[in-house]
């Protein structure tokens, strides 16, 4: 049974359309990436599908109930886990989830409670108050809440903002784990590294679905060509690469230049007499996920 199964998810606020016709077809234990600016409508994309909010138009079914109808029953067997921690931070770990084993009605809270801490690595912090927790911990005090219920469908709606790299990589393990025990996960990022740790990846801008694939499909699909410039005087290069039309994007990664293009002669063109000009060596590089996603916005924004 697939998933998530929605077509022409459609949401509006005024005369505003926050979502517009989004699709999304999602595979038991697969890791969906949800990828957007801020604004783009990934959180409104994710309420519609854990039933928190009602589609204007389209149609579907999560965990093979229907969308509109069965929305209470999604909700039973989704975790969702929100952008803002919303736990009681004078409460403990455990009181925590104590409190959420009770409104699922758990039984017995205690059983359910001590598995939880323990899988996730809590227990020996159990009775810390959320309110002192770190970024990481309080992540998985919520990541905790959220599959205590052993939910069939996660919903991370960017579970890992503001947390240190090495929490981050943890949480993480924590959701492959997850994957690999059966749990789907639907989970909207910022970050490329995270998304490349997806089975794939759906990117929106301004409520719509632009592309869904694998990182490598992506990449390979987008059609772009790259180039590293190395050596002294790479600033001096940047300015003089930096808007010239065959140049779509011309970053500085420390003492290197990465210049991207769709065009390969015409980027050679434009790079060769500069690297020349300035005795800067020149390498063929590997057009990375983020330069896809600033090529999307780019050619959306032209059209």
């Amino acid at each position: 049974m697939t998933v998530i199964d929605v077509t022409g998810l459609t949401k509006c606020y005024g005369q505003k359309t926050v979502v517009d016709d989004v699709a999304l077809r999602i595979e038991p234990g697969e890791i969906m990436g949800f990828l957007g600016p801020n604004g783009s409508g990934k959180t409104t994309t994710i309420r519609m599908i854990c039933g928190l909010l009602t589609p204007d138009a389209g149609r579907g079914t999560v965990l093979g109930r229907d969308l509109t109808r069965e929305a209470r029953a999604i909700r039973r067997d989704v975790g969702y886990m929100t952008q803002r921690f919303s736990f009681y931070e004078d409460l403990s770990i455990q009181e925590n989830l104590e409190f959420v084993a009770r409104l699922y009605g758990l039984r017995p809270v205690r059983d359910h409670v001590f598995k939880t801490l323990t899988d996730l690595n809590l227990y020996h912090r159990r009775r810390d108050l959320a309110g002192t927790l770190s970024g990481g911990w309080k992540q998985r005090l919520a990541l905790a809440a959220c599959v205590m219920h052993e939910p069939k469908l996660l919903l991370l709606d960017e579970p890992t903002a503001g947390v240190d790299p090495e929490a981050r990589r943890e949480f993480w393990d924590h959701i492959h784990a997850l994957s690999a025990s059966g749990i789907t996960v639907l989970v909207s990022t910022h970050y490329m590294d995270e998304a490349e740790r997806c089975n794939r990846i759906s990117y929106i801008l301004r409520g719509r679905l632009l592309v869904t694939g694998t990182a490598t499909a992506l990449i390979e699909e987008c059609g772009l060509h790259a180039f590293k410039l190395l050596g002294d005087g790479i600033d001096v290069a940047f300015g003089e690469l930096e808007g010239q039309g065959s140049v779509e994007q011309v970053t500085v990664l420390g003492n290197t230049l990465h210049i991207v293009g769709s065009d390969l002669p015409s980027l050679r063109t434009a790079v060769m007499p500069v690297a020349d000009r300035h005795g800067l060596r020149v390498e063929s590089a590997d057009p990375s996920l983020e330069d896809v996603f600033v090529h999307l916005v780019q050619s959306t924004a032209r059209t």
